[in-house]
């Protein structure tokens, strides 16, 4: 059977009947249970009306009549109602539990979907959408999409119970049940009306929450800077006008539903006043009998309540149809990596070759040109460069987080975009320059699940110089950190970040100015650390410590200490290898290199002053 689609354009109840259409393929067995569980409940529902015009005229009437009235004719009447009841509580339970499983595990269906297709897209996708946006297309739009299942199945129900109501009118008394039925065309028009109200005002709505999120995101990230500059009124009001936007848009949604409600509600009322009223004049002339008016008019009134569960679904199809759309805008996104069969080595340093790159985040504005260069297996290679040169998104192409627009790159001869999923990550781990760390222990945020010894993580912390600080902790390893690591310096989330690719054993090993929080001190430490477990692995001593061991190490560079470290030195300009050798070479041949590294030299050097006077002038007030 093929999977049922929903169409681009067209009316607002054409396409929310497209979704519910998804829905019930999606959960076709747990929809089929809620449904037979709803129709019991109508079923049961109309035969209370049946039960009470039986009374009427088999108990009720006969004892006014007569002036009593016998036991059996109690106990039948007693039982007949509370068969009914307790078959009608069942179905209501089961509808309920039905509707309920339905929708979250749709939501939850879908959420997957969204976060994998996340996962599955490029970063360049990433950077063209906000944080916030993304973050409600998984939430609150998936949310939307399916809040329609919870009275779907009842809906679908009371069809059957409208059916069953409708047949018994008219078994009752046709004349009847055909004064009552003129409500049915109101109805049908009142529901057009409402559907197309309630569209823009439900997109609008949609897309304020998504512009509520993505403000509300860049405050939390941002909450630094605004206390440090004092920016709290400003980043106030800047969060006010969304969320006024989206409580203005919200009340008019309700506004048009607190207008449809009542209608729809008090349309059946207006009914059981025209059976009442017409039915009392054929009772008089013994056309009808007392039962089947009071029969029909119960069972009119239980006909505004399947009317009502209707409107219910149709009142959320707008908001459905408009997640459905945010949500496929994700789902449908094109740019998605494609991954081979191929397999790198487990083991051995890793050779890399960068072949003619050229990659722009916009069209027609090249960040690389022409970038092409190899790293031989085991060798540390320093990429220097002025801001802006392009070696930041030269570390995203070789970790395969976006693929260049021409070019390849190759890690051991093969080319990254015929690897496997996953194989290229894990041979290669890169540390960024912001170091991020979860919420969680050392040890969780070193290890992220895997299975590593104690004796491996702190191989990796003693070589990200990290090992001293850790142990001087309450909790050592089992220390939480807390939210993005905010119990720790800079410094130290950078050598937890560093600790936790050195863990895994990379065969490459990519450093995006990752020390740039840390003491030169330390930093040299670090660094001295990598060279002395790469070079043991090259001289046949042993596996070394965890990381260094086996490893090629290409670090993005600023710090003279650092680049010094380096076997060979790319210095980058205008996005492409304006020179390469060693620092030594370069510094005596190319005056633009040697004038950006001693500028780096220079201003590092006034921090550490500015640095050393605040602290002495600091002890000077004290």
């Amino acid at each position: 059977m093929r999977p049922p689609t929903v169409p681009a354009a067209g009316s607002v109840t054409r396409r929310g009947f497209a979704v519910l259409r998804v829905a019930i393929y999606e959960e076709p067995w747990v929809f089929a249970f809620s449904v037979a569980a709803s129709v019991l409940y109508g079923a049961m529902t109309v035969a209370d009306g049946w039960a009470l015009g039986w009374a009427t005229d088999h108990v009720i009437r006969p004892a006014f009549e007569r002036g009593e009235t016998t036991k059996g004719a109690l106990l039948s009447l007693v039982a007949l109602f509370l068969g009914i009841a307790i078959l009608r509580a069942i179905g209501v339970v089961g509808r309920r539990i039905g509707a309920g499983i339905m929708q979250y595990r749709l939501q939850a269906t879908y959420r997957r979907r969204v976060t994998r297709q996340y996962l599955t897209l490029p970063l360049s996708w990433h950077h063209r959408n906000p944080t916030g946006q993304l973050l409600s297309n998984a939430n609150a739009d998936v949310e939307s999409i399916w809040f329609v299942i919870a009275p779907l199945p009842m809906a679908v129900g009371v069809i059957a119970m409208l059916a069953f109501a409708t047949v018994a009118m008219f078994a009752a008394d046709p004349i009847l049940a055909l004064v009552g039925c003129l409500v049915f065309p109101l109805v049908f028009l009142a529901n057009v009306v409402f559907q197309r109200t309630l569209q823009p005002l439900a997109t609008r709505a949609q897309q304020l929450r998504a512009d509520v999120s993505e403000v509300a995101h860049e405050s939390f990230d941002g909450a630094l800077v605004v206390k440090t500059l004092g920016r709290e009124a400003a980043e106030t009001e800047r969060f006010r006008k969304p969320t006024h936007a989206l409580r203005e848009a919200n009340v008019a949604v309700m506004k048009a539903r607190g207008m449809f409600d009542p209608f729809i509600e008090g349309l059946p009322r207006v009914g059981v006043l025209a059976v009442l009223l017409v039915g009392v004049g054929r009772v008089r002339s013994g056309s009808a009998d007392a039962g089947d008016v009071v029969q029909v008019a119960f069972l009119f009134t239980l006909i505004g309540f399947p009317i009502r569960a209707l409107g219910w679904v149709l009142g959320e199809l707008p908001r459905s149809v408009v997640g459905w759309d945010r949500v496929q805008r994700v789902l449908t996104a094109t740019g998605g990596m494609e991954y081979g069969d191929r397999h790198l080595p487990k083991s051995g340093a890793a050779r890399v070759e960068v072949e003619k790159l050229r990659y722009g985040y916009l069209p027609d504005r090249d960040v690389l040109t022409g970038v092409e260069f190899g790293i031989d297996a085991g060798k540390t290679v320093a990429v220097v460069g002025p801001t802006g040169s392009g070696k930041s998104t030269l570390t995203t192409l070789l970790t395969r987080l976006v693929d260049p627009d021409e070019g390849a790159v190759r890690v051991d001869g093969i080319d990254v975009r015929e690897l496997a999923r996953d194989d290229l990550a894990g041979s290669v781990a890169m540390v960024g320059q912001t170091a991020f760390l979860f919420d969680d222990s050392i040890r969780g945020n070193i290890t992220l699940g895997q299975d590593f010894g104690d004796e491996d993580i702190w191989d990796a912390l003693r070589i990200a110089q990290a090992d001293a600080f850790v142990k001087s902790l309450p909790e050592g390893l089992d220390t939480t950190v807390g939210e993005r690591g905010t119990t720790l310096s800079g410094g130290q989330r950078q050598r937890i970040a560093l600790a936790r690719a050195l863990v895994r054993r990379p065969r490459l090993l990519i450093l995006d100015d990752a020390t740039s929080a840390i003491d030169p001190a330390v930093e040299a430490r670090i660094l001295a650390g990598l060279r002395s477990a790469v070079q043991t692995a090259q001289n046949g001593q042993g596996e070394g410590d965890a990381g260094g061991a086996d490893t090629t190490v290409l670090v993005i560079a600023y710090r003279k200490a650092t680049i010094g470290l380096a076997d060979e030195v790319l210095f980058m300009a205008d996005g492409q290898i304006a020179d390469q050798g060693t620092h030594a070479e370069l510094q005596q041949r190319s005056e633009a290199y040697r004038d950006l590294v001693d500028a780096y030299e220079k201003d590092a050097a006034r921090r550490a002053e500015e640095a050393a006077q605040a602290i002495e002038d600091e002890e000077e007030s004290a």
